[in-house]
């Protein structure tokens, strides 16, 4: 097994001892994304998940994948009463054959952020 360390520049560097995603055998496993920046500047749950989706494509686009790769997220969320914005804006970024996906409500995330994503992409 090969194991290759994968990093975007576009996307926030890690803030503890992980990857931004490792690839194996055209298994691409990409850590939870938050949108810290965005958080901290107010924006709204929909403006902070669609940067949390942009951090995860520079990812993806840096190992080679795509949206369209991608075969399962978990989502994490502080309040499950912003889950319609966060699946509306998380829908917009896949156009057909959705990927698999659950969504959970947790106390806390990293940063005391509202939104935590992360995905498995997978490569012929």
């Amino acid at each position: 097994m090969t194991k290759k360390i994968i990093f975007s520049p576009d996307a926030p560097a890690a803030i503890g001892p992980y990857s931004q995603a490792v690839e194996v055998n055209g298994m691409l496993f990409v850590s939870g994304q938050i949108a810290l920046a965005a958080f901290e500047a107010g924006v709204s749950i929909e403006d902070e998940t669609e940067q949390v989706m942009k951090n995860l494509g520079h990812i993806l686009a840096s190992a080679g994948y795509t949206y369209q790769n991608v075969v399962k997220c978990t989502i994490f969320v502080k309040d499950m009463g912003h889950f319609a914005q966060i699946n509306a804006v998380y829908g917009s970024f896949f156009s057909e054959n959705f990927p698999a996906r659950e969504t959970v409500e947790v106390a806390r995330l990293p940063k005391d952020v509202r939104v935590e994503i992360s995905c498995i992409a997978h490569k012929s």
